[in-house]
């Protein structure tokens, strides 16, 4: 292919839909690559159509973590944010079991009583990075070094779950039947096994890529209760009659209007502010002792 005349800005698109002609003069290659979609991909795009079924209603809170922060780092080793986040959602989602219902197959009102909450836990794959699945169990009832733990040990080893020993085995393979996933995740969506081997809340947490404040809003999946936590960012917060420098969390709360209205929903948050931003709460959950199997 030889050079194209034209340059950008003529007002004449190239001529050469494979060769680029730059301002300074030279020259570069254009066109397309095709890959085969990733199967874990096919996972999350069958979770967020199985989604579709809730009528998504959303919440933002910032949330002064200053305190909490301190208990965490004070912790040794060091404890993260995401397993704070976990266990302080999960207290109050067991303070307002309302908020984690969902509907069965017979259209019944189905309430757990122990709280499992999903969180993604990033882990290489042949594909790249991938957001894995990881259920914590019992999350109302357990302490925060405790589930911190818990996840630093699924991101060193993913297999030694149930989900990172799928996403290496079956994934690939299931993957590549067509219309599995989506039909797989039809079921999950009122299978009260399903809610109990997936949990009913969920846990995101974007705002550790980035820095400073800023809210994210993810797609419905299959839980009931879905928490985003966004950016972190100090900012000016009055206490008391003084205004001071606080470490602010953005988190977006999104629960089910199809089982909860606007009221309790409002509670459930007013708990969970209440739940990591007053220092002793926090630190009941920093300090928890581990729960005995």
């Amino acid at each position: 292919m030889g050079a194209h005349p034209l340059r950008w800005g003529a007002g004449v698109p190239p001529l050469d839909p494979f060769l680029t002609v730059m301002d300074g003069g030279g020259m570069r290659s254009r066109g397309i690559e095709m890959h085969r979609f990733p199967p874990s991909r096919r996972l999350v795009t069958a979770a967020v159509r199985a989604g579709r079924r809730i009528v998504p209603m959303h919440g933002l809170l910032d949330v002064d973590v200053t305190d909490a922060r301190r208990l965490l780092a004070e912790h040794d080793p060091p404890l993260s944010m995401t397993a704070f986040v976990v266990a302080s959602v999960a207290r109050a989602v067991a303070t307002h079991p309302e908020v984690h219902a969902y509907r069965d197959w017979r259209g019944r009102l189905v309430q757990h009583r122990h709280v499992d909450v999903q969180t993604l836990v990033e882990v290489p794959t042949a594909q790249g990075a991938f957001g894995l699945v990881h259920v914590v169990r019992d999350a109302d009832v357990r302490g925060v070094p405790e589930v911190s733990g818990e996840l630093r040990a699924v991101k060193a080893d993913p297999t030694s779950t149930a989900s990172g020993r799928a996403l290496t085995g079956v994934a690939p393979i299931a993957g590549r039947v067509p219309g599995l996933f989506p039909a797989m995740y039809a079921v999950m969506a009122r299978s009260v096994r399903a809610h109990l081997s997936a949990g009913t809340v969920q846990v995101t947490a974007v705002g550790m890529f980035a820095d400073g404040s800023g809210f994210a809003i993810a797609p419905p999946t299959l839980a009931s209760v879905s928490v985003v936590v966004g950016g972190l960012s100090r900012r000016p917060r009055m206490i008391g009659d003084q205004i001071v420098i606080r470490d602010v969390l953005d988190l977006t709360v999104t629960i089910d209007h199809n089982v909860v209205d606007g009221a309790p929903a409002a509670r459930f948050g007013a708990e969970l502010r209440r739940r990591m931003e007053d220092g002793a709460t926090a630190e009941e959950a920093v300090h928890a002792l581990p729960v005995k199997p």
